[in-house]
């Protein structure tokens, strides 16, 4: 015992000494032009020619090297399109640290156009997110933001190309931070897999950002071109399913003296195919659905940045979506032998324009990191709908013909106001408010002879108003840094059906308060806790009390009496860096109050007891908890792999309907469930040379219960291969998804009634993709307020 107790004061004391006999730098790299901060700057330390050290900047420009040699070397800062700075350092026992401040000049002559995209994705945890920073492996996933997000740790897309994060599909998506008021499962398809930058995953939001969103934020940073002169990008895919899809896309931009002048195209169209068969267990029924989609997207972006002078800058760009789908779903009923079958055709014509126009100004005061933000964003959203159904022998009803109108129209006015005062070197305020006023109606005609007239047309309006002002307070140091934050909000929405025939007011002030707790235990190992407290208000599809689809035997309604629910969550996160690898782990535990769940239940207007009625009620509360582990390893120069698993477990708590099978009467029951989730990823990277690369991917999604259905277990395996040429300047992509097309969403219930069922898509697809960069100019990103999580993006980009 006492030799151990010597030991250990003999390591500690050598450790210390060399400590002592070792030096250090640390500083702060900043653009000259705009004092505005250069992340992943190179810091080099150098003694006759060979680098002894070296690092990168953060996010803010920082950086700190230790222990350094006691000796004479050289210091040399480097960043793309900058000229290098260089500095003599002299160590010694009186001159162990330096600090620098240091502001890169631009280079005098053009740099040839490129766009510097890593290999390999790396994972990073950050104070209040993980960081996924999309390498080529990801890119080569498929032709949209669909595509990569399975390989995200974490994130699952179902069939439908809903997302969830954690298990849970009340989650927010962002692009740059902002809002995208369009669908996510629509947004992510129309999105080219090689234009994100990185994907940051946000499952505990501090009180700077908007509470929305139970299970998190999902924020998807594209990649900016801000270029001196004229520069471009552009992209092209194709996949092969059972038909052909095509997505392409080009950034342009030019920059001239103080004037940025950026501008995006993009379309995405196709033929998509997915469908299924569910069958009825207690009786001879089954139904088959077949589902072929023509869907056509389009995307356009033109803004300008105007640098007034060192200080200001004026910034606007406008967003312009437009979608026209096409979507044809037969569904076929089965009443077994002896019996008229039933037959479905519905046709879906659906068009929606998004419009958004956005003007931000930001202020740099004369202190480094004091600034000033202000952002006015107006969204126009419309969504006409025109569905056809041709509905046949019925349980013996002849042919029913009849159309359905539908026309969504959604305005959205935010203006807000952010301030950043870094008080001292270690302590940070900010605060900053907005005003978010939301316009939304929906109209709904329809020419079922089976509705009676009154009840074929309905105005639906939801509108929303909140006020809400933040404050966070933060200190750094040495190992420990610390960040509190509370948000206080005014919330009121108003329901009105049919001009008044049926109302609903909710009008509440909440706090939303957060807390984070960062210790460094070494430069190797990270732990961090933090608490946050959330809310998921309903959609205006939970709300709105018009069908949102039909089939001949089921019905989805929207319930507008729907309470939001509160989320408490806390969470422990650990980051351990070994060489160039890392690995990530996390727990946390949430607690949820007047939870929003599907219901399910018989349609009381149907006497053969045939037909569902699916909407959505408020429950008490429930909790859920889970971990995950993910890690970014360089086994060989010429392979890494990139693992990650994560579980969760959510008490669910909903209302199920129990059928007499003698006398058909249903009777509600509240039932309650562990509804557990296991998760399994591996994506594996070779790199034959500096050209040449190829790599694998596979994902298992464990079996799930639920209240209404229980989902079985799902698996795949991907391959694909990318080839670089022309200076790096085009990148061909290859990938080969679902090799063995195990990919199938299967199912069984027992309430109302035991049924079973399976949905296939086309998930067996081979991908095709080209990316070209063209041009030349120096890197100059304006550096523009991100509104949801207060940090900087540069100007150009697709939204």
């Amino acid at each position: 015992m006492k030799l151990k107790i010597i030991m250990l004061l003999l390591i500690g004391v050598i450790t210390s000494v060399q400590a002592q006999n070792s030096g250090s730098i640390s500083g702060k790299v900043l653009e000259k032009a705009t004092n505005s901060p250069i992340s992943y700057a190179t810091i080099a330390v150098k003694e006759e020619g060979k680098t002894i050290a070296s690092g990168v900047t953060d996010d803010k420009g920082d950086f700190n090297i230790k222990n350094i040699p006691l000796k004479n070397y050289l210091l040399e800062i480097q960043y793309i399109g900058f000229k290098s700075y260089k500095a003599n350092l002299y160590f010694n026992e009186s001159k162990k640290e330096y600090t620098f401040k240091v502001a890169l000049e631009e280079e005098a002559t053009q740099l040839k156009g490129v766009n510097i995209v890593s290999e390999r994705s790396t994972i990073e945890q950050k104070i209040d997110r993980k960081v996924i920073t999309v390498g080529k492996d990801l890119t080569t996933a498929g032709a949209s933001a669909s595509d990569i997000m399975n390989n995200i740790p974490s994130v699952n897309v179902d069939q439908d190309g809903k997302l969830s994060l954690r298990g849970n599909s009340n989650v927010r998506v962002l692009i740059d931070g902002r809002p995208s008021n369009i669908d996510p499962a629509q947004l992510l398809k129309q999105i080219p897999s090689t234009s994100i930058k990185k994907i940051e995953l946000i499952t505990n939001p501090s009180a700077k950002y908007n509470p929305e969103g139970m299970s998190g934020i999902i924020n998807i940073v594209l990649h900016k071109n801000a270029n001196t002169g004229f520069n471009g990008n552009f992209n092209a895919g194709i996949t092969f399913g059972e038909t052909a899809k095509y997505n392409n896309s080009l950034d342009l931009n030019y920059k001239v003296g103080k004037v940025n002048f950026f501008g995006t195209a993009g379309r995405n169209f196709g033929v998509y195919a997915n469908g299924g068969q569910i069958n009825r267990l207690d009786r001879d029924l089954t139904q088959g659905i077949d589902v072929t989609s023509d869907n056509d997207s389009h995307l356009y972006k033109i803004g300008m940045d105007y640098y007034i002078n060192d200080h200001n800058t004026i910034s606007f760009y406008t967003n312009q979506n437009s979608f026209d789908g096409f979507t044809n779903v037969n569904t076929d009923i089965n009443y077994g032998v002896g019996t008229t079958n039933g037959f479905q055709k519905s046709k879906y014509d659906n068009k929606n324009n998004n419009n958004t126009y956005n003007l931000a100004y930001k202020h740099l005061f004369k202190k480094e990191g004091h600034t000033l933000d202000v952002e006015g964003n107006y969204n126009d959203f419309k969504q006409p709908q025109t569905a056809y159904f041709d509905s046949k022998n019925i349980n013996n009803v002849e042919s029913s013909i009849y159309n359905d109108y539908i026309k969504d129209a959604r305005k959205n006015s935010t203006i807000n106001v952010d301030y950043v005062n870094p008080l001292n070197e270690k302590t940070t305020f900010e605060a900053g408010a907005e005003a978010r006023i939301t316009r939304t109606t929906n109209d709904y005609a329809t020419e079922n002879p089976l509705i009676v007239p009154a009840q074929r047309a309905s105005n639906y309006t939801y509108d929303i108003d909140i006020y809400s002002a933040y404050v966070t307070f933060g200190q750094k140091f040495k190992k420990f840094s610390y960040q509190l934050g509370a948000r206080f909000e005014s919330y009121k929405v108003q329901a009105n059906l049919n001009h008044n025939q049926y109302k609903f007011d909710d009008d509440y002030i909440t706090l939303y308060p957060s807390a984070y707790f960062t210790y460094n235990l070494n430069e190797n190992n990270t732990f961090q806790f933090s608490y946050s407290r959330r809310v998921d208000r309903p959609s205006l599809e939970q709300t709105k009390p018009i069908r949102e689809f039909s089939t001949p035997l089921t019905t989805s309604l929207g319930n507008p009496e729907l309470r939001p629910q509160f989320t408490n969550s806390v969470e422990i996160n650990y980051t351990k860096l070994f060489g160039k690898s890392t690995f990530t782990a996390g727990v946390y535990v949430r607690s949820i109050n007047d939870q929003i769940s599907r219901t399910l239940k018989p349609d009381d207007s149907d006497p053969t007891n045939q037909k569902q009625i699916m909407t959505y009620a408020n429950f008490d509360r429930n909790t859920a908890y889970g971990f995950e582990m993910s890690a970014n390893y360089k086994a060989t120069k010429w392979l890494d792999v990139q693992p990650s698993i994560d579980f969760s477990s959510i008490k669910q708590q909903g209302i199920v309907f129990i059928i007499d099978p003698v006398t058909n009467a249903s009777t509600a029951i509240d039932k309650k469930i562990d509804a557990n989730s296991f998760n399994a990823r591996l994506n594996a990277n070779f790199k034959a040379n500096k050209r040449l690369s190829f790599l694998l991917f596979g994902f298992y999604r464990g079996p799930v219960d639920g209240i209404q259905n229980n989902s079985h277990d799902m698996y795949k395996m991907d391959a694909g291969t990318r080839y670089t040429l022309l200076d790096n300047k085009m990148t061909l992509s290859l990938r080969f998804n679902d090799i063995f097309d195990t990919m199938k969403y299967a199912f069984d219930a027992t309430n109302p009634y035991p049924q079973n069922g399976e949905f296939t898509w086309e998930s067996q697809t081979v991908y095709f993709g080209l990316s070209y960069n063209f041009g030349g100019g120096k890197n100059k990103s304006l550096q523009r307020k991100q509104r949801e999580d207060n940090t900087n993006k540069g100007g150009g980009g697709m939204f």
